[in-house]
């Protein structure tokens, strides 16, 4: 994958920018799309989403896990159009009941994998496991081997992370060269914590891993947005946050992406649908609705309603006039 420069921004949480302030933003960040091609171009997409030294051509990642067979993944997967796709470093998530592998099953010149730690509660875990999943992926010759997904759970109850322990690991793991996308909870201060650790991307949950519940705290995750990506909180405008976990519907990727959020990673939201085909496509289409819609700067919102034609000219009784 070759490096393009990404288009990302900060995301206000109350009243420092205006509506018009925000519209002229986020007109600004997408100059480079003109109007002229949107709306000549029947399909399209969203520029590419820059993390570390890749560059991913669909801002919306997705997992390997929970389906039906693999032929049932691979279908989904085709639908989403997704180039990078997550896997666990287990064998038991790496070969299904009939010793069939995973990775066999995967079109592998065509994705880049994303080892995870899933499973791992401690440093120490999850440190390990990064190293495995390198160590397979340098066998395989796949581009995934430079990163990880790194997951250091606090109980099997919540499934949420360990702040400390994910810290711990993300420090040791970017000094041993990884290029690190850190699983974190919606507080922005443990998000601000794991970037000045070296993380490439701070991946906070919408909601619990699993659950489906959304995005549970939008503030939470607009705070954070901010804390990372506006330069007068310290942040930088081209740092990828990735909304990740607990996504159980398509407008949930739409609201995860107005947010101001770079992509969406899930998993079970498709893998569990009754028809995951159909969902991966539908999830891919609402991470781009919600991508534009950001981008081109919503109206305000105002308590009382406003005529969208002039009241001037009319022959009708007015109420009051």
């Amino acid at each position: 994958m070759s490096d393009t420069k990404p288009h990302t921004s900060a995301a206000p949480i109350t009243a420092p920018l205006t509506a018009q302030q925000h519209a002229t933003q986020s007109a600004s960040r997408a100059a480079n799309i003109s109007t002229e091609t949107i709306a000549n171009q029947s399909d399209f997409t969203t520029p590419p989403l820059h993390v570390g030294s890749f560059q991913l051509r669909s801002r919306l990642v997705v997992g390997t896990g929970k389906y039906k067979d693999f032929a049932q993944m691979r279908l989904a997967l085709q639908a989403s159009r997704a180039d990078v796709i997550t896997v666990a470093v287990r064998r038991e998530r790496l070969f299904d009941k009939d010793g069939h592998s995973l990775l066999d099953a995967l079109p592998l010149d065509q994705l880049t994998i994303l080892p995870n730690t899933a499973g791992c509660f401690n440093a120490a875990d999850a440190v390990r496991v990064a190293r495995l999943g390198r160590e397979l992926l340098e066998q395989l010759g796949n581009p995934g081997q430079r990163w990880v997904k790194l997951e250091v759970l606090g109980d099997k109850t919540t499934l949420l992370p360990d702040p400390i322990g994910t810290i711990e690991a993300c420090a040791e793991l970017v000094k041993d060269g990884f290029e690190v996308l850190c699983y974190s909870s919606d507080d922005p201060i443990a998000a601000v914590r794991l970037r000045d650790a070296g993380a490439s991307s701070v991946m906070p949950a919408g909601s619990p891993i699993g659950s489906g519940r959304g995005i549970a705290n939008r503030e939470a995750i607009m705070i954070l947005i901010d804390l990372l990506k506006n330069p007068t909180h310290g942040g930088r405008a081209d740092y990828p946050v990735i909304v990740d976990a607990g996504v159980g519907t398509p407008s949930d990727v739409t609201l995860a992406m107005e947010l101001g959020a770079d992509g969406v990673l899930l998993n079970t939201g498709i893998a569990h649908a009754a028809d995951p085909v159909h969902m991966a496509h539908a999830m891919r289409l609402a991470l781009e609705a919600g991508y534009f819609g950001y981008k081109s700067g919503r109206i305000a919102r105002k308590l009382l309603g406003t005529a969208s034609s002039p009241w001037s000219g009319t022959f009708t009784h007015i109420p009051g006039e």
